[in-house]
């Protein structure tokens, strides 16, 4: 029979000190978003349908094409923290940490990839 104080087994089951930082960038992040989304859709919204070569001339002015970028990469790392929370709440051991790699990596290529295709169009 262990006789264990309470903080003795509360050790290693509190707080990892990042929750505020989390909760921080989150709230930044929707704030940006609240800000980029309608911006996106009414720059983006009178382009759809439009031919290719409309649309490459478009997206080459520099306007668009900021916005664009700012909300792919601010939207694919807020779903990135969002999905790690979601993660760290429902998963443990081996499974939630290559889960959170996964999902990490998998959230910095599809940026870099967007990223990339508008630079590719704008330059």
């Amino acid at each position: 029979m262990a006789f264990l104080t309470d903080r003795k087994r509360a050790n290693g089951m509190g707080s990892a000190h990042a929750g505020v930082h989390h909760h921080w960038s989150m709230m930044v992040s929707s704030a940006a978003l609240l800000i980029l989304v309608p911006l996106f859709i009414f720059t983006f919204g009178p382009i759809l349908g439009e031919p290719h070569d409309v649309v490459v001339a478009y997206f080459a002015r520099p306007f668009p094409a900021i916005v664009s970028g700012l909300t792919i990469v601010t939207g694919l790392m807020h779903y990135k923290n969002g999905v790690q929370a979601t993660i760290e709440d429902y998963t443990s051991g081996l499974t939630r940490h290559v889960l959170i790699v996964a999902f990490t990596c998998l959230c910095y290529a599809a940026a870099a990839t967007g990223l990339f295709a508008i630079a590719r169009i704008a330059l």
